[in-house]
């Protein structure tokens, strides 16, 4: 039997990871921080200590007091948590006649849509539509119940140590600035008193950045007055096991043009708040 397009419209597994999710993972800034990620289509429950058992010294044949400590859950992935979807049209005259080939221009399109939508989603999602109402979408990084915050000061580098130290004092170590780019370039001008770049660059690895010792990811996916300061392995991002890639090859004929569609879900919650810290300026500038 002759294999068509119609036949197989829907990419096999391996196409899709080749195509969308590991091209996903080193595009977006938060997939590729360092974070948790679970695949799972189904709703997902991580279960976390959130207190620990009382220790102390006990003499020879003494009674052991007992301990208890209490748990709890993150529960990620819900039922009716929304999709990313994306839908890309092409005309057949481009596919027969493309100098270059398609499949890496639309998969180059497809990981650059998909991964602003999923960047801005999982640093600054609301979970909620304009007028305020949960819409069962993802709840981003700087928007989650229990994270620390301070003032943002890009003339002042005390005000980034000042979150190293909320972090310190949660015995939490952070590995990640996220940082706006027009704050990003106000830090980077900052000098010590020997005139000398407080915002460090590694020449032997390209256009990398640390601050203070932490690596810095700059992404305009945050507003200008708002940095996070994170220890990303803290992020737990579920990743809906099966995200669909198909082929339409029938939907536009009248136009004689296909079409790709893409669906997928993901949901971001963190393991330990306290390890993200959020910062805002608070001039009001």
């Amino acid at each position: 039997m002759v294999e068509t397009t119609s036949a197989n419209s829907v990419l096999i597994q391996e196409q899709v990871s080749q195509l969308l999710v590991q091209p996903l993972e080193a595009a977006s800034v938060v997939l590729s921080s360092g974070v948790q990620i679970f695949d799972t289509a189904a709703p997902l429950r991580i279960p976390k200590l959130t207190s620990g058992a009382s220790v102390g010294f006990v003499g020879e044949s003494e009674q052991i007091p007992e301990a208890d400590v209490q748990f709890g859950e993150i529960q990620l992935m819900p039922s009716d948590r929304k999709s990313l979807k994306v839908l890309i049209r092409f005309s057949n005259e481009l596919l027969r006649q493309s100098v270059i080939g398609l499949d890496a221009t639309l998969r180059t399109r497809l990981v650059t849509d998909v991964s602003r939508a999923l960047d801005t989603a999982l640093l600054t999602g609301t979970g909620k539509d304009g007028s305020s109402v949960a819409d069962h979408s993802i709840t981003g990084i700087i928007n989650q119940t229990g994270v620390q915050t301070g003032d943002l000061d890009v003339t002042e580098a005390d005000s980034l140590l000042d979150a190293i130290a909320l972090a310190s004092a949660a015995e939490v170590t952070p590995n990640r600035w996220f940082i706006n780019g027009q704050d990003f370039i106000a830090l980077r001008k900052l000098k010590d008193s020997q005139k000398r770049y407080l915002v460090e660059q590694d020449v032997t690895a390209g256009p990398t950045y640390r601050l203070f010792g932490i690596d810095v990811t700059v992404t305009n996916k945050l507003d200008e007055g708002t940095a996070v300061l994170a220890d990303t392995s803290q992020v737990a991002i579920a990743r809906d096991i099966a995200p669909s890639v198909t082929l339409l090859s029938e939907r536009y004929a009248d136009y004689d043009e296909q079409a790709i569609r893409v669906v997928t879900r993901y949901d971001l919650g963190l393991l330990h708040p306290e390890g993200v810290i959020v910062l805002t300026d608070g001039s009001g500038s």
